[in-house]
């Protein structure tokens, strides 16, 4: 069977390959479209107890904005409320306003710890962006709130 095969040289994969590029045409959004306007929160009645609420997806998709190529990540948040608490529906629909976006993965962790901070204003936050491995090189950018 693979004699059959047709042999083609490097510069024949290289042109085929430029080709693909031409034809895949994936809708790259800039950071404009993140859509924080979309968090929401609801009251925490229990403001005198420092509770810590950990939320974690393992859904978290955007885009390399030099190649296009999606980057999966999983997203841990641990905060600790003080009057606000995060809806998590809005969360989730927060996160998937990435999809499209060109976003360097270090520049994504921070813009998600900055919108949820002005969002639920919490005692303190982090985010763990927790990347798939691509290209062989593992990922996981952490940020606090408030940094130290």
């Amino acid at each position: 069977m693979l004699n059959n095969m047709k042999k083609i040289s490097d510069t024949e994969l290289q042109n085929q390959y430029r080709a693909l590029d031409g034809q895949m045409k994936i809708e790259m959004q800039d950071e404009k479209s993140i859509r924080s306007d979309l968090l929401l929160t609801f009251p925490y009645q229990y403001s005198q107890n420092q509770a810590e609420i950990t939320i974690n997806t393992e859904e978290f998709t955007a885009l390399c904005p030099w190649t296009g190529l999606p980057d999966h990540g999983v997203v841990h948040i641990v905060y600790t409320p003080v009057n606000q608490c995060i809806e998590l529906k809005s969360l989730k629909f927060y996160l998937l306003s990435f999809r499209q976006v060109g976003i360097v993965q270090e520049h994504a962790a921070n813009r998600i710890l900055q919108d949820l901070v002005q969002a639920c204003k919490p005692r303190s936050m982090s985010i763990e962006l927790d990347y798939r491995i691509r290209g062989g090189l593992h990922t996981v950018v952490r940020v606090k709130h408030p940094a130290k």
